[in-house]
């Protein structure tokens, strides 16, 4: 199991790697997807809303109505490189979704109130 220690490392790695042009690691690149989903997860408790980003992981969360079979109704999606770039303070939520690099449906899909996170 990883510590936050750990995770912090994958979260700077990739980031690093991004920086300079590069693609990370995959096995960084998921470590820290994962990492900053499941701080996501934590700070905003809840099962309203699907946040998927292929193919590195998918969580649940933000209060709400649960959602328990088929399609969710508020559903998140955005490439790897989006949400590292979302969740780190690096991209604004709103330009995000104006440019089409997010896609978000759902009355309850508006995650700017959560971001950035901070891995603790």
């Amino acid at each position: 199991m990883s510590s936050p220690c750990d995770k912090s490392a994958a979260v700077a790695a990739a980031m690093a790697a991004l920086d300079e042009g590069r693609t990370p690691e995959r096995s960084v690149f998921r470590e820290a997807v994962r990492a900053l989903l499941t701080t996501l997860a934590d700070r905003a408790p809840g099962r309203s809303v699907e946040v998927r980003v292929p193919p590195y992981g998918a969580v649940q969360c933000v209060p709400g109505p649960r959602h328990t079979r088929g399609t969710p109704p508020n559903t998140v999606e955005m490439d790897p490189q989006t949400w590292l770039a979302l969740a780190t303070g690096r991209l604004d939520w709103t330009q995000a979704v104006t440019e089409g690099r997010v896609r978000a449906s759902g009355s309850r899909a508006d995650l700017s109130p959560y971001l950035p996170l901070e891995l603790e």
